[in-house]
């Protein structure tokens, strides 16, 4: 079973860096996926970066990491101009932030129209067949 749990920005907007990251791996090492509203900064995704690679053990084998970005591209000036005073006023809040497990997430691929996200097998059971026996 796959667990996703959704972080908005609301719940990391006032934490430190350092704290943001900390909340992000500990939620990635229960093996649940964030989807987190926003986005992190530049630096934070090269620091959360940095501490999964030191903390990649047997328990743990690193992370998967998407960015969503909307395409501005296709925007007039006008909604150019109310987006740049959206985030001047709220942050980092455009954008969708996809973090998971290495052990559960194998990849992650975007395109315009959609997400992507492809999962490893975590379990294999063995099938259970019962046999009756000929009286």
């Amino acid at each position: 079973m796959v667990t996703f749990q959704f972080v908005p920005y609301q719940d990391i907007e006032t934490l430190t860096s350092a704290k943001r990251i900390n909340k992000l791996m500990n939620i990635v090492k229960s093996d649940r996926i964030v989807i987190m509203e926003g986005r992190l900064r530049k630096e934070e995704e090269a620091d959360l970066i940095e501490i999964t690679m030191e903390e990649i053990g047997s328990r743990f084998r690193g992370i998967e990491l998407s960015v969503i970005y909307p395409d501005k591209t296709k925007l007039d000036a006008l909604q150019k101009l109310r987006g740049m005073f959206a985030s001047f006023l709220l942050g980092n809040r455009q954008g969708l932030t996809i973090i998971g497990p290495a052990s559960i997430v194998k990849r992650i691929e975007k395109d315009p129209d959609k997400i992507e996200l492809f999962t490893k097998d975590t379990v294999n059971l063995p099938r259970n067949r019962s046999k009756r026996k000929n009286k």
